[in-house]
């Protein structure tokens, strides 16, 4: 264990679910009237407040870097009855019902960590999720504490013509001197971390929506006027959204505005702020020369979840930051689904399992392991993480499929209507969906208190004189920090059987519901051999181990009918393949040649579907599988694989990038997956080492009409050493130089680079005139991406760690929060041999010994070193 007593810091003392207490005070009805200026806002604020309970406590205001400049109790300046406890306003109050008025003097432009109000390119706006609102005023800031707001917004009118904030604009006018001001009146009760305000000047795409009890909405997405043009995705987006919320969870939206605006600074996606979201501009701005299929995607997914949040997280809302999964993982499930509606379900379950692969199994089996519904912080910005987003979308996932779509649909009316208006639990989600559909679910609580990913072992004997079929299950849940020994818990699994010489269905599809350590079932009528396909649809977010051999695998990529266990299967095979090449230094890849030339000639699939399938598993997905990773080794083994499907399918590799081709611009889910094809095959080409694979990328990068195929082509090029490269990359900055967000691809495409000299090349960007530590996203585009190329991020040298380490301190001084999440690849150590374990050890303690680490940090830290 660390022993924090060398540490540059105290440790910062741990909040813990245990001790949760409802609020000695309540604020029913609050009003803030801001004089908005970027080097001194002034923060009016009258709260009525009333004593919850039978208690003599007083009133406990949270602050942040706040001084009040006055203070008054029911009209009063009584000095004598408040006082200043470390960060908090304390207000001794003998009655049970008052009125306090504070004034406070803020500084958004000297506001580095982006949360509270800051500045953002000549705008000034908010982030308060999850404790941002006490850096503006006086509050008792925790999302158990609902009010309802009026708010005044006064701003010079030449530099902020726009004043907006949460719910219906009620009032506005001019004043002297040339400013003007607006009233915004929210109706609605909510947290602070909910409250919002933006002062800008920005252009609006206006548009309007009818709900279904036909109420008009007024609907505006706020951008600078250059980018007016690249908001149509997303208002047809936030449209769709909408529309579907109504026709799959009748949730109407209750409000006669909804406004979204998009800002280039801010530490996270998006922020939900009722009738107000803000977002970080690369998920609004979109249009086929600057915005990728994925950026496409990403966009009308993340509209969508901020959208949704309207319900599942604004009318009703958490109780506790414990709780945090209670709206992050029912709203990431929600997005899931409606972006599955508007395109391929298949290649959206492919991609959303992938995500949750990438980054939660990793920190399940790491030291920053915890439950959805977590026990202990110190920062709480640290657990918006992907365990509490992904794995509790996967969780409520397999409530549905535990249930059934209605009784699903029925639980969910119930939980908005019996806790609207309320900060609630999950204990009360998972009651609603125990009242309205009548299932016992005391055992599926465990999900919400246990960590880890379970681990599922499946094996099938067959009778063939009996024609019987059994299929055996064991579950284990491996240990993690502060967790040493752990329950099964239930997993809805679907099974189905394939006959192995028909390649036809002999069981179909059930879901077993393995509610223990172990479970046998059996199957009648089974004349031949059955290959098992199980997790289909990947019903349960565990790992699976069978004693399926790889002829089984290839035979279920080629046969099964679902089209996830297809891909699953394929994927399996490949990585079965790439572990055996690691520990001998050779493996067959003929099995792997084989089956990704019938995905690949199979004229029923769908394009999308064959580029996702024939992609080789990630190099840090064949780390995972291992008990020490050994990256030389794996990126050998896996660039031997891919440069043996290049050259023995060079032909259907060629096709295929033939076909796709022809393929023009369109925003189509076909027209998608051929572009998605395209580069696959142009990466298998190279990969190959075939003769014109530059001149080809080369090509593609130059006739490209969208950014799709602009960046895919890069990106290959970016691996290789033909003159090609630095020809291209110059072109794509050149041209992409003035635009920040297409600018970020530029770094991270380097970044992500498949050369030995990448640690070279990132530490050059990072002096890059172009790169800042000012912006999250330029940050993400190249140090997170590095950590994340897990080929040179884990030079033997130590360097990638020593690079990522510098950068944590230096981020830390102005954004602790983004900082932070810098931490986790450091803290695999583990996994790895006692050489590099060593360094990253080295590099850990080195960022605990800074001076002046933030809290955020230090906790990441910490835990990570052990």
């Amino acid at each position: 264990m660390l022993d924090i007593q060398t540490a540059a810091v105290s440790p910062p003392p741990v909040i813990r679910r245990e001790d949760y207490r409802p609020p000695d005070w309540l604020v029913p009805d609050v009003s803030l009237d801001f004089r908005l200026d970027p080097a001194e806002t002034r923060v009016f604020a009258r709260l009525s407040v009333t004593r919850n309970g039978d208690h003599g406590r007083p009133l406990r205001l949270d602050g942040d870097g706040l001084d009040p400049l006055a203070v008054r109790i029911d009209g009063q300046a009584l000095a004598d009855s408040w006082r200043m406890d470390g960060p908090a306003l304390v207000i001794d109050l003998p009655g049970d019902a008052h009125l306090i008025e504070t004034e406070v003097a803020i500084a958004p432009e000297r506001n580095t960590q982006l949360m509270g109000l800051y500045a953002s390119a000549g705008m000034l706006c908010t982030q308060c999720e999850p404790e941002g609102f006490r850096r503006i005023t006086f509050f008792p800031d925790r999302p158990d504490v609902l009010s309802r707001y009026t708010v005044r917004l006064e701003a010079d009118e030449a530099t902020y013509p726009l004043l907006l904030s949460n719910g219906d604009r009620t009032d506005g006018g001019g004043l002297a001197e040339g400013r003007h001001w607006a009233e915004w009146r929210d109706p609605f009760p909510k947290p602070t971390y909910l409250f919002a305000l933006v002062a800008a000047d920005l252009s609006a795409n206006r548009d309007g929506f009818t709900t279904r009890s036909g109420r008009a909405v007024d609907l505006a997405i706020w951008v600078k006027p250059a980018d007016l043009g690249k908001t149509e995705h997303a208002m047809a987006a936030l449209k769709a959204a909408m529309a579907w919320d109504e026709q799959a969870y009748g949730r109407e939206y209750d409000l006669g505005e909804f406004n979204i605006v998009a800002v280039a600074d801010f530490n996270f996606g998006a922020m939900e702020n009722k009738g107000l979201n803000i977002f970080n501009s690369r998920y609004i701005l979109a249009d086929p020369d600057t915005a990728t299929d994925a950026d496409y995607d990403a966009v009308a997914g993340v509209v969508a979840h901020e959208y949704f949040h309207n319900w599942s997280g604004n009318r009703v809302t958490c109780r506790d930051w414990f709780q945090l999964s209670l709206k992050e993982g029912f709203t990431v499930l929600r997005d899931q689904q409606f972006s599955a509606d508007q395109g391929s379900p298949a290649v959206n379950r492919i991609e959303n399992v992938r995500a949750l692969r990438a980054a939660q199994f990793p920190e399940d089996a790491g030291p920053l392991a915890h439950p959805i519904r977590p026990d202990a912080y110190m920062e709480i910005s640290n657990f918006y993480t992907a365990t509490v987003y992904n794995k509790g979308a996967e969780v409520i996932r397999m409530l549905h499929t535990m249930l059934g779509a209605q009784a699903f649909r029925l639980g969910s009316d119930l939980y908005f209507e019996r806790h609207d208006g309320q900060a609630a639990t999950c204990e009360d989600f998972v009651r609603a969906m125990e009242d309205a559909s009548g299932a016992d679910l005391a055992d599926f609580r465990l999900w919400y208190g246990q960590a880890g990913t379970p681990r599922v072992h499946a094996t099938i004997t067959h009778e063939p004189a009996s024609g019987q079929a059994r299929l055996t299950l064991g579950q284990t849940v491996p240990a993690t920090p502060g967790q040493p020994d752990k329950t099964p818990m239930p997993l809805p699994l679907k099974v189905a059987l394939f006959g192995e010489l028909t390649g036809t269905t002999i069981a179909p599809e059930q879901v077993v519901l393995l509610d223990g350590a172990s479970k046998e079932v059996l199957f009648e009528g089974v004349g031949e051999r059955p290959v098992l396909s199980i997790n289909r649809g990947f019903s349960a977010p565990v790992v699976v181990e069978t004693d399926r051999s790889a002829a089984d695998l290839a035979f279920l990529s080629a046969n099964d009918d679902d089209p996830f266990a297809r891909y699953e299967a394929m994927q399996q095979l490949m990585v079965d393949t790439l572990v055996v090449a690691v520990a001998t230094g050779e493996a067959d890849h003929a099995p792997v040649i084989a089956a990704v030339e019938r995905t690949l000639t199979d004229p029923a699939l769908d394009p999308a579907f064959v580029a996702e399938a024939v992609l080789l598993p990630s190099e840090a997905f064949v780390g995972d599988q291992m008990l020490v990773v050994d990256p030389p080794a794996i990126h050998a083994a896996r660039e031997a694989l891919r440069a043996a499907l290049g050259s023995a399918l060079e032909e259907e590799w060629r096709a295929a990038y033939g076909k796709a081709q022809a393929n023009r611009y369109e925003y189509t889910p076909p027209a998608k997956g051929l572009r998605r094809l395209r580069t696959v095959a142009l990466g298998y080409l190279a990969a190959a080492g075939v003769a014109d694979a530059a001149a080809l990328a080369f090509r593609q990068y130059d006739e490209a009409d969208n950014m799709t195929d602009r960046q895919g082509a890069l990106g290959v090029l970016a691996n290789g050493t033909a003159p090609e490269r630095e020809e291209a990359l110059d072109l794509f900055y050149e041209r992409y130089r003035a635009n920040g967000l297409v600018l970020d691809k530029w770094f991270t495409t380097q970044a992500l680079s498949a050369r030995a000299d990448t640690i070279d090349a990132v530490e050059r960007l990072a002096r890059h005139g172009d790169f800042t530590l000012a912006n999250p996203n330029r940050i993400r585009s190249l140090v997170g991406a590095f950590a994340a190329n897990q080929r040179a991020f884990h030079d033997i040298s130590g360097r990638g760690y020593r690079f990522l380490a510098d950068m944590v301190i230096a981020v830390d001084r102005l954004n602790p929060s983004t900082a932070a999440k810098l931490i986790p690849p450091l803290g695999r150590w583990r996994r790895f041999d006692e050489t590099r374990a060593a360094l990253m050890k080295a590099e850990l303690r080195r960022v605990l010994e800074a001076a002046g680490l933030s809290k955020d940090v230090f906790e990441q830290a910490s835990k990570s070193l052990g």
